[in-house]
C-alpha cells in the first residue's frame, strides 16, 4: 500500500490545497484531450473543498462532474450527494460543467444500473474519496450486501447497488475497478478520529484489518493522495 500524505493545519487549508491540486489535474486533462472528468464524494467534509474548486479558473464547459456514490433519494432531499454538489460546486462559472447524477426516478438502483453506467464518462481523470468512521469509502460499507462484488478488482460492472446496516438508504456506488483506473485518486479526511481510522487501515491491526478502505488501498496501482488536517 502506498500513500502520499498532505497534512494541513485546518480544514480551510486542506480545502484550498486540494482544490488547487484537483484543478491542476483537470487542466492537464483539458490540455491533452479538450475534456476532463471528475467523480466527487458527499457528506459534510467536502463542502469547503467544493466551494474552493468552484472558484478555480477552468474550462468548466468541457468538464464532466459525477459522483462516487449516491443515496437513493432525489436531488431535493437533504441527504442527496447531487444536491450537495449542485449547491457547493456547480455555481457561477462552474455551473457550465456537465453533471451526471447517479440517481434515477426508480424504486431502487437495481432497476437502472445499465442506464446509469451508460451515462458515465468512459474514464475518470480525478476521483475524490471520503471515508467514514467505520472505514467505509464510496458506498463500500462493512456488511454491505454487494460489498464483495463492488470490491472485486476484476469486476466489469461500473456501478452496483449497496444496502448495509450503516448506510441508511439504499445506495449506488462506483466499483473498485473504476476507482482503481482513475487518473488520479484522492482521499479527503479531517479530524483525529479519521486519521486514526486511516492508520488502522494502513497497519491492518485490530478492526483496521476489515475496513473496506484497506481493501481499496491494497488494490491501487498508484499512490493515494491523502489530504488531511494535522
Amino acid at each position: 500500500m502506498q500513500i502520499q500524505l498532505h497534512p494541513f493545519p485546518d480544514g480551510d487549508a486542506v480545502a484550498q490545497a486540494l482544490a488547487q491540486a484537483v484543478a491542476d489535474d483537470l487542466r492537464t486533462a483539458l490540455a491533452l484531450r479538450g475534456q476532463a472528468s471528475i467523480a466527487l464524494s458527499g457528506g459534510t467534509t467536502p463542502r469547503r473543498f467544493l466551494q474552493a474548486l468552484s472558484r478555480q479558473p477552468l474550462d468548466w464547459a468541457n468538464v464532466t462532474v459525477t459522483l462516487v456514490d449516491e443515496r437513493w433519494v432525489d436531488d431535493r432531499h437533504e441527504r442527496s450527494n447531487a444536491r450537495l454538489v449542485k449547491e457547493y460546486l456547480l455555481q457561477d462559472a462552474a455551473a457550465d460543467a456537465r453533471f451526471v447524477p447517479l440517481y434515477r426516478p426508480a424504486a431502487s438502483p437495481d432497476e437502472v444500473l445499465a442506464d446509469v453506467a451508460a451515462a458515465l464518462p468512459a474514464t475518470l481523470d480525478v476521483v475524490v474519496l471520503g471515508m467514514g468512521g467505520d472505514g467505509h469509502t464510496a458506498s463500500f460499507f462493512p456488511g454491505g450486501d454487494r460489498l464483495a462484488d463492488a470490491m472485486d478488482p476484476a469486476t466489469t460492472a461500473t456501478v452496483l447497488p449497496m444496502r448495509a446496516p450503516g448506510a441508511g438508504e439504499p445506495r449506488i456506488t462506483l466499483t473498485l475497478s473504476v476507482l482503481r483506473d482513475a487518473g488520479r485518486l484522492y482521499l479527503h479526511i479531517e479530524g483525529g478520529e479519521k486519521r486514526q481510522v486511516l492508520q488502522q487501515a494502513l497497519s491492518g491491526q485490530g478492526a483496521g484489518a476489515g475496513y473496506p478502505v484497506r481493501t481499496v488501498l491494497q488494490a491501487l496501482r498508484a499512490p493515494l493522495q491523502v489530504y488531511l488536517t494535522q
